[in-house]
């Protein structure tokens, strides 16, 4: 397992920590791996039956390492970043963890940390979390499934800050169903921890076929979107908007965008 990763039993509950503090707990391609084997870990394990994902230090996430994980995706196989044999973390690209995962978010929750929570089934946020789906103001795409769940569940609200990459508040997301319960700041870990259990003590295959039931019933929609992704999103890494977006980010300034 990965340093930057760290994988706890409690009980029936595997407990994975993003620990890359002093980078705002930004995923790289390391990190990546390291959750999603962390996944298939608790899809394979017949003791354990929730996951709870947190990050360690001030932020849940700032979202994606772009300078690591781009030029990995400037090609078009995104086992490159998610090997295939892998439980996918966004239920995007691949197979997602047939078992229930519950987010504890603080601080910072960008981008593919939006993703995540729209992909889990319960997200514990901290009062004060700020959430910004920021990929269109950096000339790219989301990678993890928000270019159609962010409208689906959220609505006119979702599809606007897919589009304007505004930053939104805890309140906000709650308000929207992006977050299913907010707390002390200091306190989500617990609290997602109470909510796993709360679930690891019910039928376990139960519990995986309700969750697989709502995972059929968008699978179509998924599978459009991802495509779309597959099709598109290799080719506007490449673009001078793309290059602009990350050049713009390094140096701290507004970028301008030309449509090329």
């Amino acid at each position: 397992m990965s340093d930057l990763v760290s994988v706890e039993r409690k009980g029936a509950v595997l407990c994975i920590g993003v620990n890359r503090p002093e980078k705002r707990n930004a995923w790289n391609a390391e990190i990546i791996q390291a959750v999603a084997r962390a996944y298939t870990d608790l899809a394979e394990d017949p003791q354990l039956r929730v996951g709870v994902l947190f990050g360690h230090g001030d932020h849940f996430t700032a979202g994606l390492d772009l300078m690591d994980v781009a030029p990995r995706l400037a090609g078009s196989d995104p086992a490159q970043v998610l090997p295939a044999d892998l439980c996918d973390p966004w239920d995007f690209m691949g197979e997602p963890c047939p078992k229930p995962i519950v987010l504890a978010v603080h601080g910072r929750c960008n981008t593919l940390g939006i993703e995540l929570a729209l992909a889990s089934q319960a997200v514990i946020a901290a009062e004060g979390t700020l959430f910004a789906q920021l990929e269109v103001a950096r000339g790219i795409v989301p990678l993890g499934g928000a270019n159609f769940r962010l409208a689906a569940r959220l609505g006119a609200r979702g599809d606007r800050w897919l589009l304007t990459a505004e930053t939104f508040d805890a309140e906000q997301a709650l308000s929207a169903g992006l977050v299913s319960e907010l707390v002390p700041a200091g306190r989500q870990l617990e609290r997602a921890l109470e909510v796993a259990q709360c679930i690891a003590a019910n039928a376990p295959l139960a519990v995986q076929s309700a969750l697989a039931g709502q995972r059929a019933a968008e699978r179509a929609s998924r599978d459009a979107a991802a495509q779309i992704v597959r099709d598109q999103a290799p080719g506007l890494i490449r673009t001078k908007d793309a290059l602009e977006g990350m050049k713009a980010m390094m140096e701290r300034r507004d970028p301008v965008y030309r449509g090329e």
